[in-house]
């Protein structure tokens, strides 16, 4: 979420024509106050009962665990990029991920 934070900008133009959404099985709660100390400026939610993640297949063999999987959905609702996993700690990863947001929003590569 940190890396998120800080190439917000770069990533998903800062907001513009890109909305950033965090699901996390965590409560809202818990969710809320690890937004506000550590400065996200995209939204967080919470899916505690994981019906999103089992729709996105984000569930972990071991109970009550998720999969850092990732998706870029286009204006027309349809999934336009996943990562599953997605690997946070691989710089390319990023670079594929501004690369599928670019196109999305028309920029040229």
């Amino acid at each position: 979420m940190h890396a998120y934070r800080d190439q917000y900008a770069q990533l998903f133009r800062d907001g513009q024509d890109v909305v950033l959404l965090a699901i996390s099985a965590d409560p809202v709660a818990a969710l809320a106050s690890w937004a506000k100390d550590d400065q996200f400026q995209f939204v967080m939610l919470s899916d505690t009962a994981t019906a999103v993640g089992k729709l996105y297949g984000a569930l972990a063999s071991r109970a009550g665990l998720t999969n850092r999987n990732l998706f870029v959905v286009g204006p027309d609702g349809k999934i336009a990029y996943r990562a599953l996993p997605f690997r946070e700690v691989d710089p390319t990863s990023y670079t594929a991920l501004g690369e599928a947001v670019g196109k999305l929003v028309g920029e040229k590569q």
